[in-house]
Formats: structure tokens, sequence, C-alpha cells
């Protein structure tokens, strides 16, 4: 991050890349890239995978992926740097929201582990006239370094994040885009009931799919079931009520929703390779 920015107080970099040549493989290490496509088109490679992007496209590229761009053709893209703990001033309402769920978490992560993941958002000339002149706001705030710029450009920065993933929700309906919008519902869901007995024929309905293609997309995507990734809920909630509280043991299974304190205890063990009392008690030390 350092190499577009000098200032440790705000690490975040916006501005327009023009691409005449091919660009190099490349990755970022401690920080995040958004991406939009403002006009023409390129190959973008990530990793190994190539895919078409073209003006209007929207992606996001996390620390751990390496890319380029290849045969730009009146390629002008902006590129926005930011470390994800930014969006921690996310309220609620939009950290739980499918799209940004979708784009902002699901998609990075799937484009460096997935070969040939090529979902993206694909802006309607509306959309990225909208996103066009946000973007040249920010740029100039960022630019002239006024008084008061690094709240703006947070401020407008989550604006255009909130935009994004409202499109994101609007488009996300077929294909890839549509199996992580059905994931994102159901992870959402999930993480605010997983406290409530659960089913998964509740949470497949909630995420208006078939238990089997429930069952299917967790697999493909999380490479686990919807039980593993509940049960994974629970058991990090049941670390935090043993380092933070002194409730017994069978206490904190049933505050972690399990029905079964025993249960509980050798789903912990299997974890985590001790006992809760023997967790709780290296936590106090």
């Amino acid at each position: 991050m350092n190499w577009f920015t000098s200032d440790e107080q705000f690490l975040f970099y916006i501005g327009y890349g023009g691409h005449d040549e091919d660009m190099y493989l490349h990755d970022h290490v401690d920080f995040s890239e958004l991406v939009i496509v403002l006009n023409g088109n390129a190959t973008h490679i990530v990793n190994t995978e190539a895919s078409f992007i073209k003006k209007g496209d929207v992606f996001v590229i996390d620390g751990a992926a390496s890319h380029a761009y290849k045969d730009p053709h009146d390629f002008r893209i902006c590129n926005i740097m930011y470390r994800p703990d930014i969006l921690a001033s996310a309220g609620p309402d939009l950290r739980s929201s499918n799209g940004f769920r979708a784009l902002f978490v699901l998609e990075p992560f799937y484009r460096n582990i997935q070969s040939s993941f090529s979902s993206k958002l694909s802006l309607p000339i509306s959309g990225l006239e909208y996103v066009s002149s946000l973007v040249a706001f920010m740029i100039e705030e960022y630019a002239d370094k006024l008084q008061g710029y690094q709240t703006m450009l947070r401020s407008r920065f989550m604006e255009l994040v909130v935009y994004l993933s409202r499109q994101y929700q609007n488009q996300g309906q077929q294909g890839i885009q549509g199996n992580l919008m059905h994931l994102a519902n159901a992870i959402s869901f999930m993480e605010d009931h997983y406290l409530e007995p659960l089913t998964r024929e509740q949470i497949a309905e909630k995420s208006d799919i078939s238990v089997r293609h429930l069952n299917r997309i967790f697999q493909s995507y999380y490479q686990t079931t919807p039980f593993a990734y509940l049960l994974r809920l629970r058991l990090e909630h049941a670390c935090n009520l043993l380092k933070t509280t002194h409730v017994p043991i069978t206490e904190v299974s049933y505050k972690s929703g399990f029905n079964d304190s025993n249960y509980f205890t050798r789903q912990f063990t299997k974890v985590y390779g001790m006992s809760p009392k023997v967790y709780r008690r290296e936590q106090f030390n």
C-alpha cells in the first residue's frame, strides 16, 4: 500500500488507470482493490485464469490474488485501493445484505481459490454514469486534500459500496452470480440465527432454493456443508463465552446453540484439540 500513498494515517488510494499495453502479473499483499472499467475492454488474468472484461464491469481483487491485464483496447479503469478494515464502518444493514456479501466478500475469496471464476458486476449505462460521477468527485477530493477530505472520502466510498451492493443484488439472479446470491442469503440467515435450532430445510427455504442445491453450492464454494458451517459459528461463539465469562460449561453449550453439552464437548475437542475446560483455563492463565 505504501507504493500508492505515504500517508500512514489514511491508507487509501483512488485514481484513474489507462493501460495501453499489457500489465504484468502482480499482487497487493496487504490491501484490496476495487476495479471499475470505465471504457474499452481487456483480458483479465487472475492467478492463471483469463476472462474478458469490458466497460461497466466491476470487481474486487483481494490481497491473496495475483492479477494482470492483457490485450487492452481503449482500456480505462478506476482503481480504489483500500484496507479491508475500512469496510468495518459499514452498518449491520449493509454487512448482512446479499449484494455486499457477494461482491465484497465471497467473490474476491473464490476468485483467488477457484479456477475459471468469472463472476463480476456489470453495470448498465445509467449505473456506470452515476458511478463515474461519484468516483470523479472522490478523485478530485483525493487530489486537493482539503480539510476533512479523509472523512469525505470514507463517506463517499461507503456510498459507492452501498450502490454497487444494491446493483449486484438486482443483477445476481442467474448462473454463478445466482449461486453466490443464494449462498450469501443462506450465510446471512445462519449468522443471524445460529443460536436458534435450525434445519437444512429452514435454511434452504430462506435462501429460496432446494436442500439439495443448498448442499451443492456450499460444497462447491466452501468445500463444506451448511451444517459444518453452522457448527463453526456456534463453536466460535462458545470460544468467546469461554474467554470472557465464567459461566459453567453446560451453560456455555446451551448459550451457543447446542442442546446437548456432551455433544458440544466432543465437537469442541475435535475442532480445537482440547476440551472447553482446558481451553478456558489456558485463556485465563
